[in-house]
């Protein structure tokens, strides 16, 4: 059994409004409570089996919806001790109608918080040897918020498992479930509870982004698969405060009916291949292009499916940490740590690696991604110190030969008109511009008036193409000069 000890100090996920509300006893937000509400409700789709227990203030008594979503076996409602012990157990009893069996003490240490709370003598209230309640500060517990703040997501989860089996009782506060707290070190820890309590698996590649003044969210795996934005997936992008939520359709195999008025059309556009069989594919490309194939041949490569194991993470590596600069621009993976790579390579599921070896070095590789109906080039590098053979162009080839052997009809690489170089490539060896759907639902006023306005686009794809022609080179120039600058 999973258990929780929340003590819900404050009612509101802003921490400004939440203290004008403890000051003041004044409600100034829908949401109240908000946070509480999304890990109730979390851990009653939870399929694990789960014990949670509350810890209210006389500032964080549940309102009607909380108190609906903690009426099941799972929950059990508790008192968070400020002041006056007796008559904080009688207000939360006559408040929600629960029996209180337990309580903890709100910690106010810093001078600012007792004069918050007001408590104005001692740091904690005196409890009398009468007191009815059972102290919940007798168990062990692991703190999950703070443990989320200093470590990573996978040592997190993985301590947090261990503390489970040990039969420790995780401890949480609603306040920190998506934001961090520098001076509390504390938080967010919404990604290791989805983990622990195997919910909301359909957030899992959940992206935000701020643009403006707003948030935008999407799925990061929506060209592997269809996204459809039903009333339960919307509801749970609310619980995240997005503004805007935005998706394709898969146009190649799936089509949208019925669109609602309130989701707004754009184009937007892939590279695409559509795959036949290699033979087939081997005739469309051009003859330079089946040159350069023939030529990585003769030059000595040999190319094969690689194993996502420690050998593969160190060529991985040599490769992205080679040079600061790839096509004219910053290359973001320069610098990245051989642990770093050994994780993420051992991470994607879908994914197979396809390494370009010469005399036994890898010069170069492909991760390319099974999805639903579709294959997907993630990533293809070679060493500049390889360029005369034609690395990146046999890599391309052997892809080809893996997708049409699996009977993949379908190859996406990347999008197309921002990158006039790599376009070349793209279209040399086969792909196109193709052209698909994006749908962006406002979820918010903000997104709304953003919406209206249009400024949810990169502005790069605003564009005009006569205008991208001078002013992508100039982009370039000033992104090489800023990394020459820092190295």
């Amino acid at each position: 059994m999973i258990k929780f000890r929340i003590d819900v100090d404050y009612p509101y996920p802003s921490r400004i409004r939440s203290f004008i509300y403890t000051a003041l006893n004044m409600r100034i937000s829908k949401d109240y409570l908000k946070n509480s509400k999304i890990i109730a409700r979390m851990i009653n789709d939870s399929p694990m089996e789960v014990k949670a227990y509350w810890f209210f203030t006389t500032k964080t008594i549940p309102d009607a919806t909380l108190l609906t979503m903690l009426n099941t076996s799972k929950h059990e409602v508790a008192l968070h001790m400020i002041n006056h012990p007796f008559k904080e157990k009688k207000i939360l009893e006559t408040k929600t109608g629960k029996t209180i069996k337990y309580f903890t003490i709100h910690g106010t240490a810093r001078l600012i918080m007792r004069i918050l709370w007001r408590r104005w003598k001692t740091k904690t209230p005196i409890v009398p040897k009468i007191f009815p309640l059972k102290s919940f500060h007798q168990f062990p517990t692991l703190s999950l918020d703070v443990l989320s703040y200093n470590n990573t997501l996978g040592k997190t989860i993985e301590n947090a498992k261990k503390s489970i089996n040990e039969k420790k009782i995780l401890e949480i506060h609603p306040d920190w479930l998506f934001q961090k707290g520098t001076f509390n070190h504390r938080g967010p820890y919404y990604s290791v509870l989805r983990k622990i309590l195997k919910v909301d698996q359909e957030l899992e590649n959940l992206v935000q982004q701020r643009k403006f003044f707003a948030k935008i969210g999407h799925l990061s795996k929506e060209y592997e698969k269809n996204v459809v934005p039903t009333d339960l997936l919307i509801n749970k992008l609310n619980e995240h405060n997005l503004d805007i939520f935005t998706f394709i359709e898969r146009s190649w195999c799936h089509k949208f009916l019925n669109i609602p008025k309130n989701w707004i059309q754009t184009k937007d556009n892939i590279a695409m291949l559509h795959l036949e069989n290699y033979e087939d594919w081997r005739k469309k490309i051009g003859k330079k292009t089946r040159n350069m194939i023939r030529k990585a041949k003769k030059s000595g490569l040999v190319n094969k499916i690689s194993e996502p194991n420690g050998k593969l993470a160190e060529g991985i590596w040599k490769i992205y940490n080679e040079t600061p600069i790839r096509q004219g621009r910053n290359f973001p993976h320069y610098g990245v740590t051989l642990k770093t790579v050994t994780r993420r390579i051992s991470s994607p599921k879908n994914s197979i690696f396809v390494g370009s070896y010469f005399e036994d070095e890898l010069v170069g590789f492909v991760q390319l991604i099974i999805g639903d109906k579709i294959a997907i080039i993630s990533q293809i590098l070679s060493k500049l110190a390889h360029w005369d053979k034609a690395v990146n162009n046999s890599l391309i080839a052997t892809t080809i030969k893996i997708c049409s052997n699996k009977n993949v009809k379908w190859i996406m690489y990347g999008r197309m008109g921002n990158h006039p170089s790599l376009d070349n490539f793209k279209n040399n060896n086969g792909f196109m511009k193709y052209n698909i759907p994006r749908y962006y639902i406002p979820l918010t006023k903000k997104g709304k008036i953003i919406s209206k306005l249009k400024l949810q686009k990169n502005i790069k794809d605003l564009l005009p193409h006569r205008l991208k022609n001078f002013v992508i080179p100039v982009y370039n120039w000033v992104n090489r000069a800023k990394t020459k600058i820092k190295q």
